[in-house]
């Protein structure tokens, strides 16, 4: 899974019709858990675009989806975030979610 910064997040927006991204910070225990679950998640849906950002590095986006806490997965579909998830629960909730929603 790929670390996109402010301006790759941009450019999917634009280029993307779909995409989910995954925000975390460094120092949050439960990302680190969440985030071995996404990058198995990740391995085993190779068609299924997700990104992952240090929420850290984008205080104005934050501000502007409105981002309550993290670990979040959002969904964006044509631009706009769709949902957000903050509750990633187990691998198979996640694949669920992303295969289904």
């Amino acid at each position: 899974m790929k670390e996109w910064n402010e301006k790759e997040i941009d450019s999917q927006l634009i280029s993307l019709d779909e995409f989910w991204l995954y925000l975390y910070t460094p120092m949050c225990g439960t990302c680190q858990v969440a985030s071995k679950m996404i990058t198995v998640v990740d391995e085993l849906l190779p068609d299924v675009t997700i990104g992952k950002s240090d929420l850290n590095y984008l205080p104005q986006k934050a501000i502007d989806w409105q981002i309550e806490s993290v670990p979040c997965l959002m969904h964006v579909k044509k631009g706009h975030v769709v949902k957000k998830y903050y509750a990633f629960h187990s691998v198979p909730y996640l694949l669920n979610l992303l295969t289904n929603d």
